[in-house]
């Protein structure tokens, strides 16, 4: 997760959200891919971290699937992602803070709780919660006083 919030703190200095992800071989503890949000740098609504790992990872090992792959990643991801980890067969999401008004895990649509969700990987978070939320809280607070 320390790598996944290097990588927020990069997103931030290239003002974007600083949000981090990186994907772990679970079979070998190795990352394979990691990145920060880069929306506004691709001018892409789809270029989340979580998105950018996954398609990586994917690219490396030429599968569509990562059943033994984990994702770490500083924030609950949006159902967007959420999708997208579910498409990927990833077997396990470790975040840090949760997303009351973004997320799509634990709020907002609950994606892996719907009916049409097809696989649901297990679900770990809380870990580097606080320099997460610090970190977001900072960067948007920043925001709002330079308007």
């Amino acid at each position: 997760m320390q790598t996944a919030m290097e990588e927020a703190k990069q997103a931030a200095l290239r003002d974007e959200v600083p949000i981090g992800a990186v994907m772990v071989d679970a079979r070998t503890r190795t990352i394979t891919a990691r990145a920060g949000n880069r929306t506004i740098a691709e001018a892409d609504p789809t270029s989340h971290a979580e998105m950018i790992v996954i398609r990586e990872t994917s690219g490396k090992a030429g599968v569509q699937r990562l059943p033994e792959y984990d994702l770490y990643v500083t924030l609950e991801p949006c159902t967007m992602c959420a999708a997208a980890i579910s498409f990927a067969r990833l077997r396990r999401v470790i975040f840090a803070a949760k997303d009351p008004k973004g997320g799509g895990i634990l709020h907002g649509a609950k994606f892996y709780e719907q009916p049409t969700c097809h696989h649901r990987p297990d679900i770990l978070y809380g870990l580097l919660e606080n320099e997460s939320s610090a970190l977001l809280k900072n960067f948007f607070r920043e925001k709002r006083t330079k308007t």
